[in-house]
């Protein structure tokens, strides 16, 4: 997929995961969590050159500053992600988030590493794909949290879980996820998105 495809794809995923959004223009114009994305995927790919990953932190804190979402360039984001609202997000350098992602404001995808570990050590948790996280959860350490996951407003994750699992509390329990819960938790019914709205 072109950049211009990937650009349309990301407001048609903020569109169907937004029922407050009007049309593409605000999408564009207003909605900092896809700025934050967009700055984002330009600064991953400074990263990956050895000589560029100064100015490419340099963006992702600017990044910060305009928006108050914070993705270390490092981290490595899947399609169709959206931050809904977005204000206090933080992704770690070594998080892997996969297809379909929705964070709600104040979630952090954060580092924990034992004593010892090596430099660039994997330290950040990974997403399934179409996992949901709610407002100020936290997720944190090297943990793998499984597809079609949600994971509740508030809750401190230090323990990964199966797909397809609700993870609620501190510290959070997993439970098996019922379908109705998943449909509320990603708040549409549909999770096809078109990107050619």
């Amino acid at each position: 997929m072109g950049i211009l495809g990937r650009l349309r794809e990301d407001v048609a995923t903020a569109r169907s995961h937004d029922p407050a959004a009007r049309n593409r223009l605000e999408i564009v114009l207003a909605y900092s969590g896809l700025h934050a994305i967009w700055s984002y995927r330009l600064a991953h790919r400074m990263w990956q050159v050895r000589a560029l990953r100064l100015p490419a932190r340099v963006l992702s804190q600017l990044t910060r500053f305009l928006t108050g979402i914070e993705i270390h360039p490092g981290a490595t984001i899947g399609r169709r992600f959206f931050i809904d609202h977005g204000m206090g997000v933080v992704i770690g350098e070594t998080a892997v988030v996969g297809d379909d992602v929705m964070l709600y404001h104040g979630v952090t995808l954060g580092g924990k590493a034992p004593r010892g570990a090596p430099r660039g050590a994997k330290r950040h948790p990974t997403l399934g794909d179409g996992v949901t996280v709610g407002a100020g959860a936290k997720v944190l350490g090297d943990i793998e949290i499984g597809a079609g996951s949600a994971i509740g407003a508030n809750a401190v994750v230090t323990r990964g879980a199966p797909p397809h699992s609700l993870l609620v509390g501190i510290p959070a329990v997993a439970k098996p996820l019922s379908p109705a819960t998943a449909d509320a938790a990603r708040g549409m019914h549909d999770w096809h998105v078109d990107f050619h709205i």
